[in-house]
């Protein structure tokens, strides 16, 4: 088999690459080691960025998600028992788009399926070949077949877990990591969302975060210990504890029958560079951010983006430029991008070894960005997305 780009993994980087490539006449195969139920109903982040859903939406994706999808104009920091706005649209004339990952999925599968698109679910034993020669190559088995793939580039954007990073030789790669001392407890509950916008809570008991599916759906969470045993908390528990950590006067935790419940770990990741020979890296294959900024498929994104013009630009013109460049313009944005999210994380959580100086600090620096312009639209700039 012979294709121009082999795309390993099925999540919403590799489908928007195949897609962004069709769109430049550019042929691709995705591989997935799921299937495609379980690809479609994976339930992940669900905040996208203004740059994401323009990109969405210029790419002819975005249907669904402007008619179900809810515009949040600004989000709330509670601290000290009170609420404290930042007021996207007054400070960058933007917005963020609530739509979930699963939902983003499903119209790219739907697009690429419709318009002839290769995708194989449920493909088993990937390996990437030759990574370093004009000719790589990506082998699996299928329904019991061994089966290879030629291309000219390989695109690894089967995450964090995923058999493209690891494949490289020894040496290739500088790893930047931070684990945090704490998880997030999240649960999906059906009860409608107790604000109109995103919460993040600041409070002596940990942090919490209010948000939302759909207009009948929450999502809500708690900082926790990162190897939490969720048997030990039923749902009552963590009912009570949202209600000791959200509260302030005047408001009111809605609640309702508890629908999924899981703890997510905290980590900062890069590898540099996110290229090597012709295997590029994107999304959580090359970089994860804790999830207190909702960054991770919108950097997953504006990944894709810049090497959907790169390969436009090789096939098209014989340019090697841009493809040359892609390590170094993608992680220019994404140090921007795990400064912004290690900010938020560090400036809402509690940590244990802080001391009544440090919560005196991280509080000042709250008041701070609520009551300063200039802070707070910084915050906002980096929150609905910086430029692609």
């Amino acid at each position: 088999m012979r294709t121009q780009v082999g795309i390993v993994g099925a999540g919403p980087a590799g489908l928007l690459l195949s897609h962004l490539l069709h769109l430049h006449g550019i042929d691709s195969l995705v591989l997935e080691a799921r299937s495609r139920d379980y690809v479609e109903n994976r339930i992940r982040a669900g905040v996208l960025e203004n740059t994401t859903e323009d990109l969405l939406s210029q790419a002819g994706v975005g249907e669904r998600m402007r008619h179900d999808g809810i515009a949040h104009h600004g989000i709330n920091l509670r601290f000290n028992g009170s609420d404290h706005r930042i007021d996207f649209r007054a400070l960058t004339d933007r917005h963020v788009m609530v739509y979930s990952q699963h939902l983003v999925v499903q119209d790219l599968i739907a697009k690429r399926l419709g318009a002839g698109g290769q995708i194989s679910f449920e493909a088993e034993d990937v390996a990437v070949h030759d990574v370093a020669t004009a000719r790589p190559r990506i082998t699996w088995r299928q329904c019991g077949r061994e089966q290879s793939l030629e291309c000219d580039f390989i695109a690894g954007c089967d995450g964090f877990h995923g058999i493209c990073r690891p494949s490289l030789p020894d040496g290739a790669l500088t790893v930047f990591e931070r684990d945090y001392p704490f998880g997030w407890l999240g649960i999906l509950a059906e009860a409608a969302p107790s604000s109109d916008e995103l919460v993040y809570v600041n409070h002596d008991r940990g942090f919490a975060l209010l948000s939302l599916r759909s207009p009948t759906v929450s999502r809500l969470y708690l900082q926790c210990a990162p190897d939490e045993d969720l048997q030990a908390w039923s749902d009552d528990r963590i009912w009570a504890e949202l209600r000791a950590r959200t509260s302030r006067d005047g408001f009111t935790l809605n609640e309702g029958r508890v629908l999924q419940k899981g703890v997510t770990q905290m980590r900062s990741f890069v590898v540099e560079p996110m290229q090597f020979g012709r295997l590029f890296l994107l999304g959580d294959a090359a970089h994860i951010v804790p999830p207190t900024g909702a960054k991770g498929l919108n950097l997953a994104a504006a990944d894709v983006a810049f090497l959907a013009r790169a390969l436009h630009a090789f096939f098209a013109d014989h340019r090697t430029d841009m493809l040359d460049g892609y390590s170094a313009t993608c992680l220019s944005r994404v140090w921007k991008v795990q400064r912004f999210s290690a900010w938020m994380t560090s400036m809402l959580h509690r940590f244990e070894q802080h001391g009544g100086f440090d919560r005196r600090v991280q509080l000042a620096e709250l008041d701070y960005v609520t009551g300063s312009v200039a802070a707070s639209t910084a915050l906002a700039e980096n929150y609905v997305g910086l430029p692609l």
